[in-house]
């Protein structure tokens, strides 16, 4: 039996957990699942400019499971634009909210 995952923080998403190429039906399409977490760890690494250190304290996992996250999920929304594939995000009991912080009277 495998260890259980190690709670991961995201930061919630909310805007839709579907993607797939214009003018195609969605059964006519394999889908790639892209995980929450892969998807937080190129969203804090390629999109904020965080290094793999930062992401991985904001996560609470270490920084090669932040390598790991950017590797799989890097590949997969790749894979799904150069081959014409759906992308499903998806979740998993691992994946927690990461709560906001008090900084001087801001959030």
């Amino acid at each position: 039996m495998p260890r259980p995952k190690k709670p991961r923080y995201c930061t919630p998403f909310s805007g839709y957990n579907l993607f797939k190429p214009a003018g195609v039906p969605l059964f006519q399409l394999p889908i790639t699942e892209l995980a929450l977490d892969e998807l937080e760890a190129m969203r804090l690494c390629d999109l904020e400019g965080l290094d793999q250190e930062e992401a991985a304290a904001l996560m609470n996992v270490s920084r090669a499971t932040v390598q790991r996250l950017l590797h799989s999920g890097r590949r997969k929304l790749v894979d799904a634009l150069i081959n014409a594939k759906a992308i499903a995000l998806v979740g998993g009991d691992h994946i927690m909210p990461r709560r906001r912080r008090w900084r001087g009277g801001r959030i």
